[in-house]
């Protein structure tokens, strides 16, 4: 059994239950709004009810427009914004699959928007942020209007949809997170406050007697730019440390550069140095937030053991959440 409603007024998304037992989701191109794979569906009673309810359904446009219809119904149901790619956004997925599957749990019900308009967007504001260190292009800043109001739909879309608590697996995205969550019904989870208060219960202490508790931060010039990372570890009460202007332009982005070029052995190279300098400053740990130097070095290497995915702390957030809410309905 395989439903799908086509419309041009609304985000792409796939509709998927995630299992403990069943993780293989299939995806439609195209302006798909819902997509039940009926071997995930079926995994519960509920679902069934819904997908036979739309099964026995005249499609009629009209009256099964999605900001009218309730997809999902659980209590723990998440709604999921995707980003730059649908890989990181995969990539995602199964971490939330592997969190939510512990201790033989079921996975989590969840809507997924995936749209490669929104991806291109981001990914031109991204390319074309002017660095940190070089000043801001006052022209770039006025055009994120179009994408906070893309990533606001999305955002309602997934509210109309079930979700009980909403997140972006996208750095750049939270750049506008207070303007997207405006007026929402449901949280809308911000990353870089889940991993600030993840590192807080850790109860790290100073490497240097006396010190502050300093956190490091390696991100694209966009996302350091934006500053939102710097705001939630120092609400935290961590010393944030940035790469300076010369590991940027001698390490960081000819790192980047290098990886385009598929350069991998050069890019691993300088995005090691980049590290240690970091990491010589007496950071305790390095928050990684890009995909591109998050993927760089192989999972077994060394200098990984002092990093931080933040999107491991947003998987890992959004679990905790929706079973606070189970344990409270």
């Amino acid at each position: 059994m395989m439903m799908s409603f086509n419309s041009l007024n609304y985000p792409t998304c796939t509709l998927a239950l995630m299992s403990s037992h069943y993780s293989h989701n299939r995806t439609r191109k195209g302006p798909v709004l819902a997509t039940p794979p009926s071997s995930i569906i079926s995994q519960t009673e509920e679902s069934r009810n819904l997908a036979n309810s739309m099964e026995n359904s005249p499609l009629d446009m009209s009256s099964k427009r999605p900001d009218s219809a309730v997809l999902l119904t659980q209590e723990n149901a998440v709604g999921i914004i995707g980003g730059l790619s649908i890989g990181t956004t995969l990539n995602f997925v199964s971490k939330l699959v592997t969190w939510s599957s512990k201790d033989g749990r079921n996975g989590l019900p969840f809507v997924l928007c995936s749209d490669p308009a929104l991806s291109k967007e981001l990914s031109f504001h991204e390319r074309g942020s002017s660095s940190l260190f070089f000043g801001k292009n006052e022209n770039l800043l006025k055009d994120h209007v179009p994408i906070v109001e893309n990533l606001r739909r999305k955002r309602i879309f997934l509210e109309k949809s079930g979700a009980r608590c909403i997140v972006s697996p996208c750095h750049i995205s939270h750049s506008w997170h207070d303007e997207v969550a405006q007026g929402s019904s449901v949280p809308v989870l911000h990353m870089g406050e889940c991993v600030a208060k993840e590192l807080k219960e850790a109860n790290l202490r100073p490497l240097e007697a006396g010190s502050t508790l300093r956190i490091g931060v390696l991100a694209s010039d966009s996302t350091l730019s934006a500053g939102f990372y710097q705001e939630k570890l120092q609400n935290e009460g961590f010393e944030v440390v940035l790469p300076d202007k010369a590991t940027m332009e001698h390490t960081v982005i000819p790192s980047m550069e290098a990886l385009n070029r598929n350069d991998i052995e050069g890019a691993q190279n300088l995005f090691r140095i980049a590290l240690q300098v970091l990491l010589v400053r007496a950071v305790n740990t390095v928050i990684i937030a890009s995909d591109d130097m998050r993927d760089l070095l192989p999972p077994d290497d060394p200098l990984l053991k002092k990093c931080v995915d933040p999107m491991d702390a947003l998987a890992r957030s959004t679990v905790k959440f929706v079973q606070s809410v189970e344990r409270n309905a």
